[in-house]
């Protein structure tokens, strides 16, 4: 693989995973928010794929598609079992409101307009270490910084517990991105041990979510924290 090809199929990759992150902004249909989420599954597997062909560590390609098998396959399909549980069951009115984000703390248009100044920021902090080594991989580094800000903001900004797990996977795909695209490949015993630890915080928020429904009829922290009043 060529230089210019590799730098123009990571920067398509890197586009791909960012833009994904902003699409969850913009969408409130919880199937499709985990419909994206698989696709920047596959966006982040190929970024670690080309890292590792281009550097000839086969290694780390074979993580790569094992990021491509969890984040892409595994975590949202269990995300789908655990929505189709929300909904089974409900009347047609509350069939809907469990499987929508109906009143997120900020509207689409702001979150839209925050996601664009916190990828600013993401640039605007990250020139320092771009600067030190400056390479195709370390110039896309902004991109899983600007990943980890907007999934930190879809988890603290969305209602639904369902949409605030997909923040956090947002969060731990662009920490993942980042150290990759710094040090060009993890040793896989490290991969390993945090794509198992994310699987295990899926299951157990998962099992939390189903009996929040079960026992209180939603998934609402808002409709939750009354309760708790």
């Amino acid at each position: 693989m060529s230089e210019a090809t590799y730098t123009q199929l990571l920067d398509l990759a890197c586009g791909a995973f960012l833009l994904a992150a902003v699409v969850v902004l913009w969408r409130r249909e919880l199937a499709a928010i985990v419909k994206v989420f698989a696709l920047q599954g596959i966006a982040l597997a190929t970024i670690v794929m080309l890292l590792g062909v281009h550097k000839h560590r086969w290694d780390v390609a074979a993580v790569g598609m094992g990021i491509g098998l969890l984040r892409a396959g595994l975590l949202p399909c269990l995300m789908r079992r655990a929505l189709a549980v929300l909904t089974a069951d409900r009347r047609d009115g509350a069939r809907a409101t469990e499987a929508r984000e109906t009143q997120p703390f900020v509207n689409v248009a702001a979150s839209l307009l925050t996601a664009a100044l916190l990828t600013l920021l993401a640039y605007a902090v990250s020139r320092p270490l771009v600067a030190l080594n400056p390479t195709s991989a370390t110039r896309a580094l902004p991109v899983g910084l600007a990943v980890v800000l907007i999934g930190f903001f879809v988890l603290v900004m969305r209602r639904r517990a369902l949409a605030q797990l997909v923040g956090f996977l947002l969060l731990d795909n662009g920490i993942t991105a980042t150290a990759f695209l710094a040090t060009s490949g993890l040793p896989l015993i490290v991969e390993l041990g945090v794509s198992f630890d994310v699987l295990l915080a899926v299951l157990v928020l998962q099992i939390l979510t189903t009996r929040m429904r079960e026992a209180f009829g939603t998934t609402d922290i808002d409709d939750l924290r009354e309760l708790h009043d």
